[in-house]
């Protein structure tokens, strides 16, 4: 590494470290006024209160990566513009290309790191501050246990299986009940395509009823619709259903391989799947633009404008990201199209400014 390199690195690793630690605390500190009312309401304790919002760290670092990555490139190669540091490395026979080489390779590492926090860290911390929040402060029910796509729940006298549970529809899909009696015998079972919730209670749709009454062989029923009791209600389930955000990309991955192999619409989980492999190179592509931007700022403005406009286009992304997404789960677009499409145009625009620039 030479000397430039050293010193090109320290200057955005500098603005980086201050940039993250102010977005950091600036979040926390919206964050938890909005949440305060919640927390005293449920007379929270303050190791509770500390507790979801430490949990909280990891994925708001991952969530914010990009944008400290975009604004410590605009203010370090800004500076340096403004300094004539960059007018005496051209002088110099230094490129624009190789003095940015430095922050395009921390830009790779962010990248890198985001999808670490991404698969290692934030699904285990998102699920703690869930479970923090509705078990511990709200004193929800921890009623079932979930894994991957099974929810298990047992009262006094039956046990609930849950294949998949859809918070935007209200849809249970895969049911399979089993009745005990005192001796905790099997005394009937019901296995349904789905249960919907009406408003007041679930009602099971494709019904197969299996009663064991001591007979050699069990009366099978099939029926249409079962409205049943004891269930909780929608808003409970959602301490045991695992949300993107709660999950890995293997593990997502392989929730979505699981869905469409049993038939089910898995058109949400892809969108998102597909949203957490594009949003790990979005640190490179804003990197590229916040080196262009301040040397195209010095003919038209300085500075202040540049870093302004790309602020505007860095923020713009996630705008754009979470509209396409949203449009991907609902089906409008397919998932691949809805993930990456803002990643490619931004980065055709990045990689236009990047080469106009006078190198």
């Amino acid at each position: 590494m030479t000397v430039l390199d050293r010193y090109v690195s320290r200057e955005f690793l500098m603005t980086f470290g201050f940039v993250l630690l102010a977005f950091l605390c600036l979040y926390m500190l919206v964050d938890f006024f909005e949440r305060i009312r919640m927390f005293l309401s449920n007379s929270a304790t303050p190791g509770q209160i500390v507790a979801y919002h430490l949990y909280t760290v990891p994925s708001i670092v991952a969530m914010m990566m990009p944008a400290c990555v975009l604004l410590a490139t605009l203010i370090t190669f800004g500076l340096l513009s403004r300094n004539q540091e960059i007018v005496a490395m051209k002088a110099n026979g230094i490129s624009l290309y190789r003095a940015a080489l430095p922050v395009v390779a921390f830009s790779i590492a962010a990248c890198a790191l985001n999808f670490l926090l991404n698969e290692f860290v934030t699904p285990a911390s998102n699920w703690k501050a869930e479970y923090v929040k509705y078990v511990e402060v709200q004193k929800k029910k921890e009623w079932g246990t979930f894994k991957q796509n099974q929810i298990w729940y047992k009262s006094q006298s039956t046990i609930y299986n849950f294949k998949l549970f859809s918070p935007s529809e209200n849809t249970i899909r895969g049911v399979t009940i089993h009745h005990l009696d005192a001796g905790f015998a099997l005394r009937s079972r019901l296995d349904a395509r789905e249960a919907v919730w009406t408003g007041e209670r679930w009602e099971l749709r494709d019904v197969l009823r299996t009663t064991f009454d001591g007979r050699d062989f069990p009366a099978i029923e099939r029926l249409a619709a079962l409205p049943i009791e004891n269930i909780e209600k929608p808003e409970d389930l959602y301490v045991v259903q695992k949300s993107a955000d709660q999950m890995g990309f293997r593990e997502l991955r392989d929730y979505v391989r699981k869905l469409r192999g049993e038939g089910y619409d898995a058109t949400r989980y892809e969108t998102d799947l597909q949203g957490k492999i594009a949003f790990v190179f979005v640190s490179l592509i804003l990197a590229l633009i916040g080196v262009a931007f301040p040397m195209r700022s010095e003919r038209s403005g300085g500075i202040a404008q540049g870093i302004g406009i790309g602020v505007i286009i860095g923020f713009s992304y996630w705008i754009v990201f979470a509209f396409m997404l949203s449009l991907g789960r609902s089906g409008t677009l397919p998932p691949v199209v809805a993930a990456w499409a803002t990643n490619v145009i931004l980065g055709i625009v990045a990689g236009v400014m990047f080469r106009r620039v006078n190198t």
